[in-house]
């Protein structure tokens, strides 16, 4: 398995070679998929609604946040990470509603509660202190938290296998780190979120949709792995929806709220062993 930085790795995602990983027809269909599940997703979040995107300087899904009305911040590792994002800041009609700031991942410049609704999408599959991380994006959040994952169930239980054929198609692949819903779930409720909510963009890997390179036949092969519940069962990248209770039900004060989950913090960023991909409990 390749060395890869699990440090920053939001810069690289960042960078036109990631881009590139998304031209041509099958990548518009990729993040087409993406792009209509983020919005499925977050459809009850209102318009005006403070928004932060942790490593989001791959740009995939800022339009769509400003498109919803969202007042967005985008965080990266490095100032580089803004680069994909300069023309966005530049149009009049997003003007004051994007920002951006360069800043540690696991020290996020932000007062605790201080986004209605935190992302971090392409950023779980790349990082190992992993509760840390999601310890930290839970402090600065007050109602919701998206994240993506790549699930141990389906085709990346063969990711170690597969990797040399990834390599081969994608070129510039990296190493990714696997989860189940199990370990997300629990850490997640620990930091007090209640509701979850997931959706399975893909069924068939995303390496074989670039090897086919046929968008059309993508569709089709997505559609029938959905009607048939492929999906549902085995598919991946995981969309995963966290609520808070206030983001429910209005319940628990914020005092109380703060509290309990600075406890759970620091139960999780206690150091425990980490799990190579495909060897997780």
């Amino acid at each position: 398995m390749l060395e890869h930085d699990t440090t920053t790795p939001d810069i690289e995602t960042a960078s036109e070679a990631y881009a590139q990983r998304f031209s041509g027809p099958t990548g518009i269909f990729l993040l087409d998929v993406q792009a209509k599940t983020v919005r499925r997703l977050l459809e009850a979040v209102p318009a005006a609604a403070r928004v932060l995107e942790v490593g989001g300087g791959h740009a995939q899904l800022t339009p769509i946040l400003l498109e919803l009305g969202f007042d967005v911040w985008v965080q990266g590792s490095s100032p580089v990470c803004s680069r994909r994002l300069r023309p966005l800041i530049a149009r009049p009609e997003y003007c004051g509603r994007l920002h951006f700031v360069a800043s540690n991942l696991w020290a996020l410049p932000f007062r605790d509660m201080s986004f209605d609704l935190v992302l971090g999408v392409r950023l779980l599959a790349h990082v190992e202190r992993w509760q840390e991380l999601l310890a930290e994006m839970a402090r600065v959040c007050r109602h919701r938290l998206l994240l993506d994952y790549p699930p141990i169930i389906g085709a990346n239980a063969f990711e170690r296998w597969m990797f040399r054929f990834k390599r081969h198609i994608e070129g510039n692949t990296r190493p990714y780190f696997c989860y189940s819903f199990g370990e997300l779930s629990r850490a997640l409720c620990s930091l007090g979120f209640e509701r979850l909510s997931l959706e399975k963009q893909f069924f068939v890997p995303i390496v074989v949709h670039r090897a086919l390179a046929r968008q059309g036949l993508s569709r089709a092969l997505e559609r029938g792995s959905r009607t048939l519940g492929l999906t549902r069962l085995f598919g991946g990248p995981v969309l995963l929806l966290a609520e808070l209770p206030a983001a429910v039900a209005g319940l628990e004060s914020r005092p109380a709220k703060t509290e309990a989950r600075a406890a759970a913090r620091r139960l999780l960023i206690a150091p425990q062993p980490f799990c190579k991909p495909g060897a997780r409990p």
